[in-house]
């Protein structure tokens, strides 16, 4: 029997960065949106086009998506004027987005009031926007604001705005709780009554968290019909935040059986993205998240654990290794040891399970990361630590020694400038090089310095880039001595990224550590042989 399919649109990109806190990046922004892609997702919002310059940027040259649709989101016409005359629309609707989502006022107060127009110029609104919208791109979404709290002021009207938005030829309604105050049991008898009026198919829903029940309330609209589910990785959103989709997406498909276009290898990865767009933002993960958290399926020793040991279903609600995750006693490795593995697998690295050498691994792993070290971030290093560990990882150079100088001065123009020198010593093959060069920064001079000594050996590596750094402070308390751990992204000349870490109280140390693993892993994965 073929599954229901439900729909997943992901706004993580516009809704998450209202998040307080969270500011996006393009590059943060390309690399979520791929992931979202290779996870399985129907729609990626990308943001809002004309609103700001990082979206702008953002859909001046949108990553590639193989699987997921990319969606722009705008607002409909302003009152007065046409939606061919509106800029913010027009905007939208040339942002070259294949999919974009409109929102509009349904609730009759915010009309009259925020809008100072008529109920009936509301409906013109809604439908010139989308006739419009329909005809320049390949699909239109309409975005019903405060749609319960319009439904319980004015049922006829916000019905009304449903249906014009449907005739006017919108692919889905989404049906928006917009202040989050609206329960699960109101959800699911609004959604119920909307459907009698528009067919389920067409109809979406996106739940803000200001009750925690956003992944209740949109688990109820499902329930009474609504066939697209909207929300944000881990929440993000403002105030509140939104619907989780990390919890949305195995609740939708392990425990109701929908078909949410996410396979069992998808699923598996869930933990991983979650984790990654923590990294990105430089969050410490909730462990208590459902699912994908650390704490999700951890046992302490007692009575849990000799239980877990006869049946595990009596305290986990599903198999880990459902969604990445896995099982965590206390008093046990083997939950370090499955990660692993489970690693292993997606990297396409074959290994005996029964290796000695694995559970070395394990050990290491473990301090390491007790040090501050954050693989689930740092694929590349991760694989390089294993191979390491367990093989060989060829010597493509060795860095002798390094200084770094930063000057503060006046310029000739009186013009107070910072300038920053690095001086490397490399051991290429049999080969001492010494390299000088300047940059915008310390870390900049060294990977400049670097990279023009190992150029000559390894031509390619002039196409590398550095297209991410992050640095986040773990020991906050311990004021400058703080250690801090560094996180660079890294992209070769056919689009493929990487990330790597390197820990250190000198946060110029723990950048050499993560270049050079990113330098290395890029040698590696071409296959080059080191320099003789």
């Amino acid at each position: 029997m073929t599954k229901e399919r439900v729909y997943l649109y992901d706004s993580t990109l516009r809704d998450g960065g209202q998040t307080q806190g969270v500011d996006f990046s393009v590059p943060d922004k390309i690399a979520i949106a791929r992931a979202l892609d290779r996870l399985g997702i129907d729609y990626v919002e990308g943001g809002w086009p004309g609103a700001n310059p990082t979206d702008d940027a953002f859909f001046a040259a949108p990553p590639k998506l193989s699987r997921a649709r990319l969606s722009a989101f705008g607002m409909t016409r302003r009152p007065g004027r046409s939606a061919a005359n509106d800029p913010g629309l027009m905007a939208v609707l040339n942002s070259g987005a294949k999919s974009v989502c409109l929102v509009g006022k349904t609730w009759d107060f915010h009309v009259t009031t925020a809008l100072s127009c008529t109920l009936e110029e509301n409906l013109e609104m809604i439908a010139d926007s989308l006739k419009l919208a329909a005809e320049r791109t390949e699909e239109v979404m309409f975005d019903c604001e405060h749609f319960f709290d319009g439904y319980k002021a004015n049922p006829e009207f916000a019905l009304a705005c449903a249906k014009t938005a449907y005739e006017a030829g919108a692919r889905w309604i989404v049906l928006c709780d917009t202040n989050g105050g609206t329960l699960p049991h109101e959800i699911e008898a609004i959604v119920a009554e909307v459907a009698k009026h528009v067919p389920g198919d067409r109809l979406g829903i996106h739940c803000h968290n200001d009750t925690e029940n956003a992944v209740a309330n949109s688990l109820a609209a499902v329930r009474a019909g609504a066939r697209q589910v909207q929300g944000t990785l881990n929440g993000l959103g403002e105030r509140c935040g939104n619907a989780n989709l990390v919890s949305l997406i195995p609740s939708l498909t392990v425990k109701m059986g929908f078909d949410v276009g996410i396979g069992e290898d998808g699923l598996k990865h869930l933990r991983e993205v979650s984790r990654m767009l923590d990294e990105r933002l430089n969050r410490q993960p909730n462990r208590q998240q459902p699912y994908v958290g650390e704490s999700a399926f951890a046992h302490k020793g007692g009575l849990h654990v000799s239980a877990i040991e006869k049946d595990p279903r009596s305290y986990e609600h599903i198999d880990p290794s459902l969604v990445g995750n896995a099982r965590h006693v206390v008093v046990s490795d083997q939950a370090g040891r499955s990660n692993i593995l489970a690693r292993f697998r997606e990297i396409g690295f074959e290994v005996d399970p029964k290796d000695p050498k694995v559970n070395r691994l394990v050990e290491i792993v473990k301090e390491r990361e007790f040090e501050g070290y954050a693989y689930d971030g740092a694929e590349a290093s991760f694989e390089l630590l294993a191979r390491r560990t367990l093989e060989h990882v060829p010597d493509f150079f060795d860095l002798q020694r390094f200084r770094v100088m930063d000057e503060r001065r006046f310029n000739a123009r009186g013009k107070l400038v910072t300038e920053a020198e690095a001086t490397v010593s490399v051991l290429i093959g049999n080969e001492t090089r010494h390299e000088v060069a300047l940059g915008n920064g310390p870390v900049n001079a060294f990977d400049n310095a670097l990279r023009k000594a190992l150029v000559t050996a390894y031509p390619g590596l002039e196409k590398l880039q550095l297209v991410d750094y992050k640095v986040r402070i773990l020991t906050p308390n311990d004021g400058t001595r703080a250690i801090t751990r560094v996180m660079i992204e890294s992209e070769d000349e056919d689009g493929t990224r990487w990330t790597t870490v390197g820990v250190s109280p000198n946060i110029l140390d723990a950048s050499v550590d993560a270049l050079s693993d990113s330098i290395t892993y890029k040698l590696m994965r071409d296959g080059i042989r080191p320099a003789a």
